[in-house]
């Protein structure tokens, strides 16, 4: 597929929109986790992390594909931590929030490059926690389209996600730009045709950017 011109551009959220540039992962189970994040809840839950990977096992991933609601991972979880549903959300909200920041200086680039005329959208897998401390509805209802995995139910690097996304674009892939922290993320976009960028930080991008003369 012949390179077309760029219309959108398409952002990641974990590692991209949102930093936790300090944080270690660990593989448990099969899938990666932010330690401190886990290790955090868990003290403040008065159990250790292995209790708490085996509270959040089977719900975790459920979640993300959407294969469950809000409340009932919820309702899972506090029971299998013995806590309440309200003590447990305000702990996994305060954690999140405390461990990430939102990348400002790439809010502000996405919202020019939206005033400039380009379409602007978010492709990100999230758990239904994660999304409600870090995705805050007042910043992403200014992107054009987002797509959250526990929202569509299905997660990258499932082909379909970035299919849904360049249908609500209504753009052909060969006209937008993917932007992902992680390369098996980016290998589907490519495959469809999509230009894409493995983002490392702000500054690499930027250039990055200026080279594709966006």
């Amino acid at each position: 597929m012949k390179r077309g011109k760029i219309k959108a551009i398409i952002f990641d959220v974990g590692g991209v929109l949102v930093l936790g540039a300090k944080l270690k992962r660990i593989k448990y189970d099969g899938r990666l986790h932010h330690t401190e994040i886990h290790e955090e809840i868990s003290r403040k839950l008065k159990i250790s992390l292995d209790q708490w990977f085996d509270a959040i096992d089977t719900t975790y991933a459920k979640s993300i594909e959407g294969k469950i609601s809000k409340e009932e991972v919820l309702e899972t979880i506090s029971k299998n931590v013995k806590t309440s549903k309200r003590k447990l959300r305000n702990i996994m909200n305060k954690v999140y929030k405390k461990n990430f920041d939102q990348n400002k200086q790439l809010f502000e680039k996405a919202f020019e490059l939206k005033r400039k005329g380009y379409k602007i959208g978010v492709l990100s897998d999230q758990w239904h926690f994660s999304q409600e401390a870090l995705m805050p509805k007042i910043l992403y209802k200014k992107f054009n389209e987002v797509v959250v995995s526990p929202e569509v139910g299905m997660r990258k690097p499932n082909p379909k996600m970035y299919k849904l996304i360049l249908k609500r674009l209504k753009l052909p892939a060969n006209q937008t730009l993917f932007i992902d922290n992680q390369e098996w993320n980016i290998k589907p976009a490519k495959k469809l045709g999509m230009e894409t960028i493995l983002y490392k930080n702000n500054k690499q991008l930027f250039k990055e950017l200026d080279k594709l003369k966006i």
